[in-house]
């Protein structure tokens, strides 16, 4: 999709031990890694937002929704897939990529965002199940926050007093909706490969689903709903 919105990738894996139990841990590497991609994509979305003219300009109110967008698009989205393969045993932690980094940040100083900010890595995961399974993880996550912040727009669009959070919310649920689909797409690193080489039908369902619901966001997002409140 081109303009200013942005495309996602990819969970992969380097030759880690399996845990020995099936604990969630993290590591101060991981935390800082995890507090760099947000803090830059943070500012990404910021410089997007800035683009669209969103909130009146607002860098307060425009921070604020670029953080909510990075939260929930991207953190949660890696943490689900570290969380499910921890459960199933195995090591897993994010790791950001410096490259991808100021790729995004250069790409959002020119109105678009291609957001590559790293990956969760996972060790020593070879059963096609367990990577289905935890692949598609991200995207369903993603989902969920989707359609509870669609929800929620729906709600304080018909409350007057409220009505200027609508659009606010429509952007989380189209930010979370674009990942959902996008990482769906079986190709390559991206989530949906690996879902597609597990199940077939699974995969098959979760893209119509998620494809569906992005189609329906960026179309309230770029014709039904004015964004500028």
């Amino acid at each position: 999709m081109s303009g200013p919105y942005p495309t996602y990738a990819y969970s992969y894996t380097v030759g880690r031990p399996l845990a020995a139990t099936h604990r969630t841990s993290t590591s101060p590497t991981e935390l800082t890694h995890l507090a760099i991609a947000f803090v830059v994509l943070t500012v990404d979305l910021v410089l997007i937002l800035r683009y669209l003219a969103f909130l009146n300009g607002s860098l307060l109110l425009l921070t604020t929704l670029a953080a909510s967008s990075a939260l929930t698009g991207f953190l949660a989205h890696e943490m689900a897939h570290k969380l499910s393969a921890q459960r199933r045993g195995y090591w897993a932690e994010f790791r950001l990529s410096p490259f991808g980094l100021i790729i995004s940040l250069l790409t959002a100083a020119a109105g678009f965002l291609f957001a590559a900010p790293g990956a969760t890595m996972i060790g020593g995961m070879a059963n096609p199940q367990d990577w289905g399974r935890t692949s598609l993880a991200g995207p369903v996550t993603n989902f969920a926050f989707g359609m509870v912040f669609f929800s929620a727009s729906l709600v304080t669009a018909a409350i007057p007093a409220q009505a200027w959070l609508a659009p606010v919310l429509l952007f989380l649920a189209f930010i979370n909706g674009w990942f959902a689909a996008f990482n769906m797409i079986p190709f390559g690193p991206l989530d949906g490969a690996k879902v597609l080489r597990w199940s077939r039908s699974t995969w098959a369902v979760s893209f119509v689903i998620f494809a569906a619901m992005a189609g329906l966001l960026y179309y309230l997002v770029t014709f039904g709903v004015v964004l500028r409140v």
